[in-house]
Order: C-alpha cells, then structure tokens, then sequence
C-alpha cells in the first residue's frame, strides 16, 4: 500500500471511522464489469439494431467471461436490473427477453430501471442494496441504450396542460442544452474553457484508443450481417481547442457557448457489471475486482440540472468520511463541458484526476448504459486500494455519485 493510502487509512481511524479500504465478509463486491464499444448514433456500427439486440449479444460474451462457478450455474444470479431511459417502459419486456435469450434462467428476475442519465448506475446501486438487505447473494446490474433506435423529439416525454401552466413542473421540460447555457451563464464558464476541456476529452480518449487501453473492458458485439464491433467510434484525432471553437453555437444564435464539439455525443452501447457478497466470492473463489461502498443522488433546480455531480458527490464522500484528495479517479460524466467544468472548479478536482481517458464528449453517452461504462473504465484506472467515484448530472434535475475501492 502507498504512503498516500496509509495516510488515509491512519487519518480515518484516528477519526473513528472505518476505513473505506477494510474488508469485511458482508462487503457488496465487484467480480465482473463490461461495456461494448461505444457506437456514433443514427450512423454508427449498432445504428441498424435496437438495445434488446445490443443486450442479447453483450449478455452472451458477458456470460462467457464470468468466473467457472456462475458461468456453469447461472442461477445463482438471483436479479438482473437494467437501465435504460429512452425504450417504451424503460425496455422491461425486451430486456427481460434479451436475459431469457442469452441464456440466463428463467427463474432470475429482471427489474427496468428509468433514473435518466444515471441509470445505469442506479442499476448497480440497486443490486448492491438488495445484497446488503440479504435479499440475493449474486446480481447483475445493466445498461443498455439505442439512441439510434429511439432518440427524438418525443425523448423529453410529455407533459399535461396542468403541468405546463406550474411553473416548477414546466422546467422539466427545459432542452438539456439549454440547462447548460444557463449554467455557463450564471457560473461564468466561458466557451474558450469548455472548448479546451472537449479538446482534452477527444486527446485523452483518442490516445487511449491508440495504446488500446480500453480493450481489457470491451467486449465485441457481432451483428446480424457478421460485422464485429469492438473499437468506440467518438473518438477523433486531431481536435483541438482552436478547431472546435469554429463551431456554431447549436441552442442559442451567436452568444450561445454550447456546440456540437463541447457537448456529449449521441450514442449506443450496452454495459454490465456482476456484483455479489465477499463472503460468496471467497467462498466460490471467485475474483474481486472492487469494493461498492456507497451511492447517493440529489435533487438540484432542473433548469440547471448539469449541477448535479456538485451536489451529489460532497454527499456520496461525505457518508465515506472521505474528502476529494482521498480520491484517485473521477469518472464525472461529460453531458456538457460547461457544466462538467463547473462542477469540477466548485469541488476544487485537479484536472488530472478526471476522466483520465476521456469522457463522454469523446466517447458518447448512450443515456441508460453510461453509468455502468464508467464503472467498467474507472476499475481499469485504479489501482489496488485506491478510490473512485463515478458520478453524473441527471436531466430534470438531479446528480448521482457513488464510490468504489479497487482490490
């Protein structure tokens, strides 16, 4: 263990506090966690498949990769929760099918998850609680979006009269973009600074693709006509601050700051991460990847939603004993680099400690599955005992953030 992490480690028990790192028999623990690439939407590799297709085919080299003890008994996952944000009910019957399709009995049950851009990692957090509560012992959390397939004018949903007319409710309704106008606005992050930092998501993503850091964590999804696709799709080289602020603004006419260049990318693409008790894993020998140690999500004014990760991670740390130099790595989701940027600033992260090797403005944010990517990146960033949070705004108005120690 470093110095650093025994500083942590000695600073916490001085406090009284259980230290994050310990390891105990009823710890929620990761044993397994995947993403596809991540895919353009609308002419991207999945553009011609739906999110049940994406799952089915995840689900079955998923399955493949699990521990011999699971894999050969594959009833021992005892409930499948998948986010998904934009299919008809959160994709509750078609995702059900891609289980029973993949191979899982039908005798695990499957819950739909719909907490918007979090959904993903609400999925996780919602196995991780049914473990603590001694409901199941295995369980596997999903994320899974066709932007491609279901992404429109309609992805807002809709609101009543009555809805419309109240003023608090109507702000549920505000375009995603315009929230992050509004943030550059009040908060004063000027497009020269959202620029450089979507340069520096396209720079980190586009030399991580190139040295192949991401091929540990991508499974590859064959399509119906037999292509594979295994390498993410955003990531461009050559982009620069100078060259994307030759872009248009795209909400708001000459003064706007948020372009197609500084904002995330229209996505499709499926993740899955495998959790059980450590008491299990050690008794099935199976591997630990990471600890799960805590979640939170706030509520935040929806018209400025992409303020959330400010909120909700100061909370998640807070319930650890942690503070933001505690942490390694943040995988903070980049809906915006105007309001990734604020959030950044205001929790006073060093730059260096954010998306390491990139974010969703180079990679995309497939809605539903994002939150369960980041978790299958960020265990390839930590190193043992170190800590990570993954966190994201949430659109309406929320944050989400939870914290996990990699072994």
């Amino acid at each position: 263990m470093s110095s650093r992490l025994v500083q942590i480690k000695d600073h916490l028990l001085s406090q009284g506090q259980p230290s994050v790192q310990e390891k105990n028999a009823d710890d929620v623990v990761i044993v397994s966690a995947y993403r596809s690439a991540m895919a353009k939407g609308f002419k991207g590799g999945f553009k011609d498949v739906n999110s049940d297709y994406l799952l089915y085919q995840f689900l079955k080299e998923f399955i493949e990769r699990l521990p011999a003890p699971i894999k050969e008994n594959k009833e021992m996952i005892e409930e499948v929760a998948c986010g998904n944000v934009l299919n008809p009910g959160a994709g509750a019957t078609e995702h059900r099918a891609a289980c029973l399709a993949s191979g899982l009995p039908y005798s695990t049950p499957f819950v739909a998850i719909n907490r918007q851009c979090s959904s993903g990692l609400t999925a996780v957090n919602d196995v991780a609680n049914k473990i603590r509560a001694g409901q199941i012992s295995v369980g596997l959390a999903l994320g899974v979006e066709s932007m491609s397939k279901n992404y429109g004018p309609k992805a807002l949903g809709a609101l009543s009269h009555e809805m419309k007319e109240n003023k608090s409710a109507s702000t549920c309704l505000i375009p995603m973009g315009i929230t992050n106008e509004n943030v550059s606005t009040q908060y004063k992050v000027s497009r020269q600074d959202q620029d450089k930092f979507a340069a520096s998501s396209y720079q980190k993503a586009e030399e991580a693709v190139s040295k192949g850091f991401f091929r540990d964590e991508i499974l590859p999804i064959e399509l119906p006509d037999g292509r594979v696709i295994d390498t993410d799709e955003g990531p461009r080289k050559g982009v620069t601050a100078e060259n994307l602020a030759q872009l248009r603004p795209a909400f708001i006419k000459e003064k706007g700051v948020t372009t197609a260049g500084n904002a995330s990318q229209i996505s499709d693409g499926v993740a899955g991460v495998l959790l059980t008790r450590r008491s299990v894993a050690n008794s099935l020998n199976l591997p630990v990847l990471a600890k799960y140690v805590s979640f939170q999500a706030v509520g935040v004014p929806p018209e400025i939603m992409g303020v959330g990760p400010a909120y909700a991670i100061p909370k998640v740390l807070s319930d650890c004993h942690l503070k933001v130099d505690d942490v390694t790595v943040f995988e903070i989701n980049e809906a915006f680099a105007g309001q990734a940027l604020y959030c950044i600033q205001k929790l006073g992260i060093p730059l260096s400690k954010v998306n390491p090797h990139g974010g969703a403005i180079a990679l995309g944010h497939p809605l539903g599955c994002t939150g369960a990517r980041q978790v299958a990146t960020i265990l390839r960033e930590l190193k043992a005992g170190e800590v990570g949070v993954v966190s994201m705004c949430i659109g309406t108005g929320m944050g989400a953030a939870a914290v996990f120690v990699r072994e």
